[in-house]
């Protein structure tokens, strides 16, 4: 398992240029739009997936 997952983009502008932000865990800042943002991890969901018919999965 990684230390830590990074995001590829910024989820408001697009771009790549992220760094770690100094608020702590998760948190990162964009160069690009001066925003900064923080990912957290909810949870994993009961439900699970759900097959259909078609033999594909459902989501």
């Amino acid at each position: 398992m990684s230390e830590r997952a990074a995001p590829f983009y910024c989820p408001y502008c697009g771009d790549e240029d992220l760094r770690p932000n100094e608020q702590g865990h998760g948190a990162w800042e964009c160069a690009a739009c001066n925003r900064a943002f923080q990912l957290k991890f909810l949870g994993l969901l009961t439900r699970g997936l759900q097959h259909n018919d078609a033999g594909g999965d459902e989501i």
